[in-house]
């Protein structure tokens, strides 16, 4: 049975960007899948923790989900053009 997640928290951060038009189409529960099961997770020198999932209903483009060092609390969430898997020659 899958872990869940208690109630998401969101940054005031957060809520200001989720409007902006490069991120309406991010869903709450794209956001829960890359906090469960993040295919990359690393800490930042401020301690939030950055995760990276894939989202296959979003033509597969990776989406990046930054929490606060609590790891519940949602700071920032996009699709990271960036990110490539390690064993992504592409």
């Amino acid at each position: 049975m899958p872990r869940r997640l208690p109630a998401m928290k969101f940054t005031q951060y957060f809520l200001h960007n989720r409007d902006r038009p490069d991120r309406r189409e991010i869903k709450e529960e794209w956001i829960e899948r890359v906090i469960r099961n993040p295919l990359c997770e690393a800490t930042q020198d401020d301690g939030r923790i950055r995760l990276w999932g894939q989202i296959e209903e979003a033509e597969g483009r990776y989406l990046r989900v930054v929490l606060l060092e609590d790891r519940q609390t949602i700071h920032n969430a996009f699709f990271d053009r960036r990110f490539r898997e390690k064993n992504d020659e592409s």
